[in-house]
């Protein structure tokens, strides 16, 4: 019951900014927690693993997490004063699937968010590699990503009948592969105490 309410005092605290002046309950949004899996790696490099300062703080009062880092910035109420966490650390270790679900956001991280036909990244769609009306299946295996006008190109052919080379045959990828092309694609805000468990912009020290 106590934690409850320090949980319900937490969650309606009044606070600072974590970005500086203004309004707190408005920019409290830009209070992110990062968060790792018992081995101190991300949950997910892309998009990155973050949850929201309330359920960060909710994690820390059900003892689900470590904190490992935190803001400068505190939530207050009556009976408890706490920085806000910026970086925690799931105390359970969550075993990722091996394989990634077949979605379309998978699916461009796979094939690094460009055509595999020309290399453009605009206007992205995907193109089954060999034709539906020939047997072609949605699977892994049969599906790249394609700009629009290559995919008008290509139309029901193979990419041999239509004079076409594809960068990489598609495959099915693994989770590994997929985080590893995530960190090819890093948000546009990093916090300085993220960055030592990122692989970001991170110089080697000789």
């Amino acid at each position: 019951m106590f934690k409850a309410e320090l949980l319900e005092r937490a969650a309606r605290a009044r606070s600072s900014a974590c970005t500086g002046d203004g309004d707190g309950a408005r920019n409290l949004a830009s209070c992110p927690s990062l968060v790792l899996n018992a081995d101190y790696t991300p949950l997910s490099y892309y998009p990155l693993s973050l949850w929201p300062w309330q359920t960060a703080i909710k994690a820390i009062f059900l003892d689900r997490v470590v904190v490992i880092e935190t803001y400068d910035r505190e939530v207050h109420s009556p009976s408890l004063d706490m920085k806000i966490p910026s970086v925690i650390a799931l105390k359970q270790y969550v075993r990722p699937s091996e394989f990634p679900a077949f979605t379309r956001f998978n699916l461009f991280l796979r094939d690094r968010f460009s055509c595999q036909y020309c290399g453009d990244p605009h206007h992205l769609t995907f193109d089954h590699v060999v034709p539906r009306r020939v047997g072609g299946r949605t699977t892994w295996e049969n599906i790249a990503t394609a700009c629009a006008p290559c995919n008008m190109k290509k139309g029901g052919r193979t990419p041999r009948q239509a004079g076409m080379h594809l960068y990489a045959q598609p495959i099915r990828p693994t989770h590994w592969q997929l985080q590893q092309h995530g960190k090819l694609f890093p948000p546009n805000y990093l916090h300085e105490t993220w960055r030592d468990w990122l692989y970001w912009d991170i110089e080697l020290e000789a």
